[in-house]
């Protein structure tokens, strides 16, 4: 649907409901077929307890992750005739009136069912950039309004250690996932190797605890083998993936360890004869 400029808006809004209840202020009496009018009194001169007014047990702040639909649930007791639109607070762009979506961006729709006093805004595939304060209003005079505030994370998964990890054969494997910054548990963590999910069938010794609530995964490979190293991908439902390289070796002592300790050792001795060449030259000068 066409945007529709925002100061137009505003003045529709009055027309708008008008129109919505159109049907309901005009009937045919049985003497004629004569239209009768029905007046519909102002905000001000409806008794206190007839007045529209939001219902404060709802949410006021949400967090969700990047891609993760999101809803704003606003909830407005005796309506009436009147329209619930939200609005984006940093640019007072209108995304919404009634169940109608006045803004070029799809991603935002309204929800309402018949009967209902909830007005929900959902944003779909929400970005980064759509964090901030969106503002549910009612269209009496003057017009209230609640704000509510969106959170979009970017949640990631963390493998605990080194992005390389060299184990000596007939070790375990044992790797430690972790999901960050996640409003909620992943429904699913898979654990791949290389570009195929660890197949548990493919040989014994393979297990895989993932826990909901503290949004961790383990695998274990016991008594693993050459064969078992490669690139190994925790891979979270709603959450970017994290990797590690696994280097299975043989020998007590694995050659790519052996080579960093020597070149450590070697290091070190060349300081130390730098060293006692500067004492000794100092000695000479003296």
């Amino acid at each position: 649907m066409k945007a529709v400029p925002h100061l137009w808006l505003h003045a529709l809004w009055p027309l708008l409901a008008l129109l919505s209840r159109q049907s309901e202020c005009a009937a045919k009496n049985g003497n004629g077929g004569n239209v009768v009018e029905h007046h519909q009194p102002s905000y001000w001169e409806q008794p206190p307890f007839s007045q529209p007014y939001f219902d404060n047990t709802t949410r006021r702040e949400t967090t969700t992750t990047v891609g993760q639909s999101a809803y704003l649930h606003c909830r407005v007791r005796n309506l009436g005739d009147r329209a619930v639109s939200w609005i984006r607070k940093r640019d007072l762009h209108i995304l919404t009136v009634g169940i109608l979506t006045y803004t070029n961006d799809q991603r935002f729709q309204s929800l309402h069912s018949d009967g209902s006093d909830e007005w929900t805004l959902k944003i779909s595939s929400p970005q980064i950039r759509d964090s901030g304060v969106y503002e549910c209003q009612v269209s009496t005079e003057p017009k209230i309004s609640q704000a509510y505030h969106l959170s979009v994370v970017v949640s990631k998964a963390m493998i605990t250690g080194n992005p390389e990890l060299y184990i000596k054969s007939g070790s375990d494997i044992n790797l430690t996932c972790t999901v960050l910054k996640t409003p909620e548990p992943p429904s699913f963590i898979y654990w791949y190797r290389g570009e195929h999910v660890i197949n548990y069938s493919q040989r014994g010794g393979i297990s895989v605890v993932t826990e909901k609530q503290t949004r961790t995964s383990k695998l274990l490979i016991s008594r693993a083998l050459p064969a078992d190293s490669g690139n190994y991908t925790c891979a979270p439902s709603t959450a970017e993936s994290a990797s590690v390289m696994v280097h299975v070796l043989n020998g007590e002592h694995p050659a790519a360890m052996q080579h960093g300790n020597s070149s450590n050792s070697g290091a070190a001795t060349r300081t130390l004869a730098l060293l006692l060449l500067l004492l000794h030259a100092g000695s000479f000068a003296r």
